[in-house]
């Protein structure tokens, strides 16, 4: 026998940037385009048991990406291992093949 009962589910209903606070669903499209930068520090750590999740838009996102590969550029830069341009910094996976 079925019973059957209306129940309130929650459910994502849209994932918004943490930087711009725009919507990462675009043209009423319901499947949320987004880059997600996570952290969690453990025993040893400064910041041991915390945990952070920021989700950002694509815009925002590659904004970020550029700032760390400067603070890379600017960290590396007169080091003895010097620096050199990484045009897949960050990337696990491209279009064509899949980084290591």
């Amino acid at each position: 026998m079925k019973v059957m009962a209306k129940k309130e589910v929650d459910v994502v209903a849209d994932i918004r940037c943490d930087i711009c606070d725009e919507s990462t669903s675009k043209h009423g499209c319901h499947c949320p385009q987004f880059g997600t930068v996570q952290a969690q520090w453990s025993y040893g750590s400064h910041h041991d048991g915390e945990a952070f999740e920021l989700h950002l838009c694509e815009s925002c996102f590659f904004q970020a990406l550029a700032n760390l590969q400067e603070q890379r550029r600017g960290t590396l830069m007169f080091s003895e291992r010097g620096y050199e341009p990484n045009p897949d910094f960050g990337r696990v996976q491209g279009d064509d093949q899949e980084l290591v």
